[in-house]
């Protein structure tokens, strides 16, 4: 079984904040299926899909941004899930909005929910789906661009950006996170 977490806040407050782009992605993968079609289990909402060939289960961390480890790695011990199988999707303010990068065994770079998801697993060996939201313009704190919404010209490219990210989740699914990677790792065209 493969393990996909998006990472994210809960609570409708975040819902459509730059740091919930984890969820977004974990709900363009199940069709938006409502919550209640989720179980709640270690600390997270899960659902037990099948995408393509592949039972994967998907999962949305409870315990809020800094603490997703715990329920990434109670899950993964739970379900004995290898470390090959799991891929976590979150946002990325080093890469341009709109922007994909697939990759495996890198540190944190800053981000509190994969710093927690080290510390608990003990390892960085693992894949990432990084969903560009860039930074922030002028003096705003990064903290604080995480946790405001899109702009209205972002939720209109949103849409289009989520398609993409599933088409990558596949091709990670399909072939492993360095043809993902090859196939994935760019900015959006521009039209």
């Amino acid at each position: 079984m493969k393990v996909i977490v998006g990472l994210g806040n809960p609570g409708s407050q975040y819902l459509l904040t730059r740091h919930n782009l984890g969820f977004m992605a974990i709900d363009a993968l199940t069709g938006n299926a409502p919550d209640s079609q989720f179980r709640s289990e270690h600390k997270a909402l899960t659902l037990k899909a099948r995408l393509g060939s592949e039972s994967c289960l998907l999962v949305k961390p409870q315990t809020f941004m800094n603490l997703s480890g715990a329920s990434i790695g109670a899950l993964m011990n739970y379900y004995n899930v290898d470390m090959d199988d799991l891929l976590v999707i979150h946002d990325e303010v080093d890469i341009p909005f709109g922007a994909l990068k697939f990759q495996r065994d890198r540190g944190h770079g800053g981000h509190n929910g994969i710093r927690s998801t080290h510390e608990v697993l003990a390892s960085k060996d693992y894949a990432r789906l990084k969903m560009g939201v860039g930074r922030p313009s002028g003096r705003m704190e990064v903290a604080n661009f995480l946790l405001s919404n899109f702009s209205k010209p972002e939720l209109e490219d949103i849409p289009e950006f989520l398609d993409r990210a599933c088409d990558g989740i596949e091709t990670w699914l399909n072939s492993g996170v360095k043809v993902a990677a090859n196939e994935h790792n760019r900015p959006p065209e521009k039209s």
